[in-house]
């Protein structure tokens, strides 16, 4: 033992409490698993249990460490300095023990009332410490003992154990601590980060499972809380930048917009909870969503953009194709979160990337999952990537086909494989699972059209040069397509499937317009068996998409989205567009009048003008406004209510 404390010098204290943090993980995590053995069997999930895990705790040790092992090799030492380091490094080292400690002792019967390991509920119940301290008395006193115990045996023996680990070391020569000191930087810095690219881990790059609690498990409790309360931060709420409305009048204005008859409507609990009976009442359909990245209206000639789309021209030509349809935000995970859950957005982040929404949250996937369909994302690049593996696996999706599950692609460049082997994957996929007379949703999320816009080469006639700009990049995701839908025609598929043929957001939202309406404008086109041509010059919203396709595949359900059923008719009076760009919330009407809510501005309103993509302040009557009022408010207050919460049964 002397010889490892020479070899580590001022650094041994926090090495040893490293490794002690690791295995009291390891064996908590062991213990949890063998708890959870028939789920952690049926997930197939000892071998990713412990390897990931490991990665989390490493990364967890470096975060809580780090500090201290920079100050360590900079001041310690046996002088008055080094003496006062000494005390708090041991206050450092006992503190961290005990919050490994009590948090993973909590885990236990957090799982027990959750089915998760602590996470955001349990920083949420911080604020309110009567009224949790009153619950623990009255129905967790054994519990509370146990943690009670547990804390002061941790802050003794941590104490004890301290003092013996910063004892009796040896301190280098002052020269080598600037070195040993950006040693400790690298290395920690990489083993927080765990990942040479450009995001750090995160809960999403270690998920592997349909299961939540799997995935949990992979975790330590405190890197779940930390993140937790790391991910609250970004839980942005309109009650705190838009003019202030009553809760009653948000949910009347919002009930009145919907083309539900007033007796659906079944929980007032849940107050958009309603029945919703579908059009078409035969055999279920197939549902698949070509989601496409950055493919924004003006790239397609059809809805008055530029000549670069003409296969998505013929699938409007040919298809049930929207005129004035529009992306509800500016970013991927707005797209997702409007075309799978049909949720309004926020001025928070997505609620793919919202802690809360990670499990038990509304999605399609969950109510057609539960109807036996099999539930699949296909991506060409990584699914970890803004959360969505997580999102998805805890939320209805069970099949997660990304890079890894591509065999051989012909082309891989900066975010994955090329849209043409995305949808070659994706054909043989519908095609097996064709055979198998398994109704299937499938989402299928492309990604040659962004930056930095690779493509493979010799299959497309370049609009432009150099090779990698957006244009040419649109071109290459507009050929893939239209050779899967060549595929798809011919294919066993073909009749029994409504595809949803959608833009996430287009390529960019520019302008110095608050918000910049014409950059929101996307294709969208329903096509498949039995699916009749049509242009539909309603104004729609990616919000109505999800309850249209459902409708179409004939899933009759009772669930929360508040958009239309576009098989329906939709008065005009009700026809609305809802788009979020930062902190902005625009309401576009079908007579084209504009309601904007800005933080610290209040509400403005203007008229628009379609063809020169201009706002022009104008009135626009009370009714109208308070109906955009009343939706910038929803989807915050329905977070943070649950009024969108899955259903036990749909």
């Amino acid at each position: 033992m002397n010889s490892v404390k020479r070899f580590f010098g001022p650094l041994y204290p926090i090495v040893a409490t490293a490794f002690l943090i690791i295995l009291l993980f390891t064996f908590s995590r062991f213990a949890l698993a063998f708890w959870q053995l028939s789920r952690v069997n049926d997930a197939q999930a000892w071998s990713h249990l412990f390897i990931s895990g490991w990665r989390v705790d490493i990364a967890s040790v470096c975060y809580l460490l780090i500090l201290p092992a920079l100050l360590s090799a900079l001041i310690s030492g046996d002088h008055w300095l080094g003496r006062i380091w000494q005390f708090v490094l041991r206050l450092w080292i006992t503190a961290g023990l005990w919050l490994v400690v009590y948090m993973e002792v909590a885990t236990v019967p957090f799982i027990i009332e959750y089915d998760l390991r602590p996470n955001r509920l349990f920083i949420e119940y911080l604020v309110y410490p009567k009224e949790v301290f009153s619950m623990l008395w009255s129905g967790y006193k054994l519990e509370l003992f146990i943690g009670t115990v547990v804390s002061v045996a941790t802050v003794v023996l941590g104490w004890r154990w301290s003092k013996s680990v910063v004892t009796g070391l040896s301190y280098p020569k002052w020269y080598w601590r600037p070195l040993i000191a950006l040693l400790v930087v690298v290395v920690g810095v990489v083993g927080a980060r765990s990942s040479l690219g450009h995001r750090p881990l995160n809960p999403a790059m270690v998920a592997f499972s349909s299961d939540p609690l799997m995935n949990d498990l992979v975790l330590n409790s405190s890197y779940s809380v930390i993140f937790a309360a790391k991910q609250m931060k970004s839980e942005s709420n309109a009650f705190d930048y838009y003019p202030k409305m009553d809760k009653d009048t948000i949910i009347e204005e919002v009930k009145a917009n919907m083309t539900v008859p007033a007796q659906d409507f079944v929980s007032a609990e849940e107050p958009t909870l309603a029945i919703h009976q579908a059009t078409y009442q035969g055999k279920p359909k197939n549902i698949v969503i070509l989601l496409l990245e950055s493919h924004g209206a003006r790239y397609v000639k059809s809805l008055g953009g530029e000549d670069l789309s003409p296969n998505i021209d013929q699938l409007i030509q040919k298809g049930w194709a929207f005129t004035r349809a529009y992306a509800t935000g500016t970013r991927s995970v707005r797209g997702i979160e409007a075309v799978t859950t049909g949720f309004s957005p926020t001025p928070a982040r997505s609620v793919v990337k919202l802690g809360k929404s990670q499990t038990h949250f509304f999605t399609i996937a969950d109510l057609l999952k539960s109807r036996g369909y099999h539930t699949q994302f296909v991506y060409g690049g990584e699914s970890h990537f803004d959360n969505m593996k997580s999102f998805f696996l805890g939320n209805g999706f069970s099949d997660m086909e990304d890079l890894p599950t591509f065999k051989d692609p012909e082309f891989v460049g900066s975010w994955g494989a090329s849209d043409g082997d995305l949808y070659n994957h994706a054909d043989e996929l519908f095609t097996e699972l064709e055979k198998q007379d398994k109704p299937f949703f499938s989402l299928v999320f492309s990604s040659s059209n962004h930056t930095p816009f690779e493509y493979p080469d010799n299959k497309i006639v370049p609009f432009n040069e150099p090779k990698n700009t957006v244009e040419n990049a649109v071109e290459y995701a507009d050929f893939a397509l239209g050779e899967f839908f060549k595929k798809a025609k011919r294919s066993t598929y073909w009749d029994d499937t409504v595809f949803l043929v959608v833009a996430d957001h287009d390529s960019r939202a520019t302008g110095d317009l608050p918000v910049p309406i014409g950059h929101f404008k996307i294709p969208a086109i329903i096509t498949g068996g039995g699916i009749e041509p049509r242009m539909d010059d309603r104004l729609i919203s990616q919000l109505d998409l999800p309850p249209t396709v459902l409708s179409l595949a004939g899933i009759s359900s009772t669930n929360p989205m508040i958009g239309h059923d576009l098989t329906q008719e939709v008065p005009a009076e009700k026809q609305r567009a809802m788009m979020q760009r930062d902190k902005n919330f625009g309401w576009l009407t079908a007579d084209n009048k504009v309601v904007v809510l800005r933080p610290e501005m209040g509400i403005t309103t203007y008229s628009y003008d379609p063809e020169t993509d201009k706002l022009q302040s104008a009135e626009v009557d009370a009714e109208t406004v308070k109906q955009a009022h009343a939706h910038a408010m929803w989807g915050s207050l329905a977070f943070n209510e649950d009024y969108y919460k899955a259903q036990a049964s749909y």
